[in-house]
């Protein structure tokens, strides 16, 4: 990469494309070819062949995505999830045991407590706001910590720079979650982090039509992830490869546009008399709000809260909405609500959704980027209603 683009926005457009451009094309073909010639490689890894996620539409994901993050290298998966998994199995093989946030992503959380035991795999959840607590959960056989930048859906913001100092310190990999925030907002590898991982499937790709996730980091572990990886088989389709890089060149675009509007929003709700509370770490009364001024570049366009009354009040509030979309994904140009409760977390037990602060009646928004007064309007009249 041209050492001179150091923004974001030149970086999403111009990183990790081909020089030349292929037989001229300004936007990189699709290489819909399974495998590819032999050419002399001598490891298995280096064979040209889709499942092995080597063709030149990963390759130049890989170069853009360690650009944007600023990470040696990096890796694209099928799903949010393979990106996740792979990961943990990978720095954890062999009986290893995993630090990680007490309030985490559904699916992250059912791989831990439904997977891990019979993988032979072990783990405790940790306070991620309690650093003080953490070195009573070490184990002989600890080799990670696990968070997230801001947990789904309650919109915490954990003490990142512990968990950085606190890897460093007991010689453990550091993993972070930074779907939420994106590139735009964070980069958990300038704070110290050794890998970040992301779900593609929201806002690097950003449009609703493909599931693919990422790591990037160091490359030693990258190359480590990406020969279990290979094996495993959660290779991205070369066509969803080419929607993710058409998606991430208007990243910085949405990103931004979304964190001014998500805000704006979250002010409004803050302030009317049918809401009972907000989930915003760009509102002052977030009681993360001045770790997030001081870490991120912007909040996202995540945010949660909650309704005065019972759920099937919720409920109608929801059903009055006419602009967002009832969805459980989130990240796209459209706005998306959803009951976490009902979806991304309906696989946790309620005893343990409403300990990490996950009510029956949570509504999460994912922001989209429609013109903010009309979000808003719709809001106040479905309030309202």
């Amino acid at each position: 990469m041209n050492p001179s683009w150091r923004n974001i926005e030149t970086q999403v457009i111009h990183a990790g494309e081909p020089s030349p451009r292929v037989n001229g094309a300004v936007c990189l073909p699709i290489y819909q070819s399974a495998m590819f010639l032999y050419s002399g490689e001598q490891s298995y890894h280096d064979l040209k062949y889709i499942r092995l996620n080597n063709t030149p539409n990963h390759e130049v994901l890989h170069k853009k995505l360690a650009a944007l993050e600023s990470g040696e290298a990096a890796l694209v998966t099928a799903s949010g999830m393979a990106a996740i998994t792979t990961s943990l199995l990978t720095l954890l093989e062999g009986g290893g045991h995993l630090l990680a946030q007490d309030c985490l992503y559904g699916g992250t959380h059912d791989f831990l407590t439904k997977n891990f035991s019979s993988l032979g795999l072990s783990y405790s959840l940790i306070d991620a706001n309690a650093p003080q607590t953490w070195e009573k959960s070490l184990r002989p056989n600890t080799k990670a910590i696990y968070v997230e930048t801001m947990t789904n859906p309650t919109l915490q913001v954990a003490d990142l720079e512990a968990a950085v100092k606190f890897a460093k310190a007991h010689g453990l990999i550091s993993l972070i979650d930074n779907t939420f925030a994106s590139p735009v907002n964070f980069n958990p590898l300038a704070h110290g982090f050794d890998l970040a991982l992301h779900s593609c499937t929201k806002y690097l790709n950003g449009h609703s039509d493909l599931v693919a996730g990422a790591v990037v980091g160091r490359a030693d572990l990258i190359q480590k992830i990406t020969h279990l990886l290979n094996h495993l088989g959660g290779s991205l389709d070369p066509h969803a490869c080419f929607l993710l890089h058409r998606g991430m060149k208007t990243l910085a675009l949405r990103v931004r546009y979304q964190n001014e509007s998500a805000l704006q929003l979250a002010r409004f709700l803050a302030a009317h008399p049918k809401v009972e509370s907000v989930n915003y770490p760009g509102l002052p009364s977030h009681p993360h709000h001045d770790r997030a001024r001081r870490l991120f570049r912007g909040f996202s366009g995540m945010m949660s809260f909650e309704l005065k009354g019972d759920v099937a009040a919720t409920e109608r509030f929801v059903a009055r909405l006419q602009l967002p979309l009832v969805a459980p994904s989130l990240g796209g140009v459209e706005t998306l609500v959803t009951r976490p409760a009902t979806t991304s977390h309906s696989g946790m037990a309620p005893a343990e959704r409403q300990r990490i602060g996950i009510s029956d009646k949570l509504v999460r928004v994912s922001v989209g980027i429609e013109a903010t007064t009309d979000l808003v309007e719709d809001f106040k009249q479905a309030l309202e209603g």
